[in-house]
Order: C-alpha cells, then sequence, then structure tokens
C-alpha cells in the first residue's frame, strides 16, 4: 500500500490539494477566500493533467540528433497551458465582480449578502 502510493506520489498530492480546495469551498463565507479555493482545485487538476503526461525516463520530444524515445507526451502540457491562461482570465473576472459586489453591498461574506437579500 504505502509502495503504491509512494510510486504514485504526484497523483496523491493532486487529490489532497483539490480536497482542501474544495473544503476551502464549503466551508468558508469570505467569496474571496471561496474563490481561492476554486483555485487550488483548479491547480490541482492541472498538476494530475501534467502528471499524467510524464513518461519515466522519457525525452523531450524534439527532433534532433540526440533524441531517442521513449518520449514525453507533450500534448498534456499544451492542454494546461491553455487551461492557465483561461484559468487567469476568469480570476480576473471573479475578482472585479468581488470588488463590484464590495461597493455595491459593502460586504463580500456570502452569508449577509443572502441575508440583505
Amino acid at each position: 500500500m504505502i509502495d503504491a502510493l509512494w510510486q504514485n506520489l504526484d497523483y496523491a498530492a493532486s487529490v489532497v490539494l483539490f480536497c482542501i480546495g474544495l473544503y476551502t469551498v464549503i466551508t468558508r463565507e469570505n467569496l474571496i477566500k471561496k474563490f481561492m479555493g476554486l483555485n487550488i482545485m483548479e491547480t490541482a487538476v492541472f498538476a494530475f493533467i501534467v502528471a499524467l503526461g510524464v513518461v519515466e525516463g522519457g525525452d523531450a520530444p524534439i527532433a534532433g540528433s540526440g533524441a531517442a524515445p521513449p518520449f514525453i507526451n507533450p500534448l498534456p502540457q499544451a492542454l494546461i497551458l491553455t487551461g492557465i491562461v483561461v484559468a487567469v482570465s476568469t480570476t480576473a473576472l471573479a475578482l472585479s465582480l468581488i470588488i463590484r459586489i464590495w461597493r455595491q453591498c459593502g460586504t463580500i461574506e456570502a452569508d449577509e449578502l443572502r441575508e440583505a437579500e
């Protein structure tokens, strides 16, 4: 059991990180903290997908005289780069919306916003 966990440490770390983000989203009332929890969950998914592309002893898939198989799968890294760009955009949008909510309502606590409705 410990050997299997040790061999898949990158996957286990991703799951733990995802759970930390989920816990933050569920337990925190502050909108910024909730959103940071979402960002942690997002990062965990990114790390998990990148870990899927790792090939033990693999080489970068760059054509040249020194290139030899096995090669690392470049598709997960390319997808995650796109995901990071989308994540930064959604973070900027969410933070601007939180600022707007604070200016409009004077609070960013979810329970106080529910009472104000």
